[in-house]
């Protein structure tokens, strides 16, 4: 992992704060879902996540300046990570479309990794579309390392996907 929190994620002032998600939220991140996947996750997803499935953690970024809908935070990006056997499963790490390339998702992934470190995980894996070069190169830059293909992997078009593992947190 990149030496460091990114600023902010320690309590000193940043543009980004990193906070757990919560059920109200899913009004906020459903339009950034819907731009982002063809295939999105619904609402009940998430409150599945949220309330079901009690190794699920799902992390928020909001701007630490930006104020939207009745003077709230605005949702930058959030992530959902599981915790299985002692490893972190990494679900979903998703930003914003204006906020891509600001930081957010680094910051995000940061926060992933910590939140699963601090709570035992000793290691990380995850899986990303073979086409999503900026987001390899983000967990490439984590320490993530290419170790198997999944071929067909996802149902809208067939892509593979890259499975990548960190051995160590």
């Amino acid at each position: 992992m990149p030496e460091g929190a990114p600023r902010g994620s320690a309590g000193a002032p940043a543009a980004y704060r990193l906070r757990l998600m919560r059920k109200e939220d899913i009004p906020f991140v459903m339009p950034i879902e819907v731009l982002s996947y063809s295939l999105p996750w619904t609402e009940a997803a998430f409150e599945r996540e949220l309330d079901d499935i009690p190794f699920s953690r799902l992390l928020a970024v909001e701007s630490a300046a930006e104020k939207k809908d009745a003077g709230r935070a605005a949702i930058l990006g959030y992530g959902c990570w599981w915790m299985v056997k002692g490893e972190c499963h990494i679900t979903n790490v998703t930003v914003a479309p204006e906020a891509r390339r600001k930081g957010v998702g680094r910051f995000l992934l940061w926060g992933i990794l910590d939140d699963a470190r601090r709570r035992g995980a000793t290691e990380a894996t995850l899986e990303v579309r073979v086409s999503n070069a900026a987001a390899i190169a983000l967990y490439e830059n984590f320490g993530f390392t290419s170790v198997a293909m999944r071929e067909g992997y996802y149902p809208d078009n067939g892509e593979d996907a890259m499975v990548m593992w960190m051995a160590s947190l």
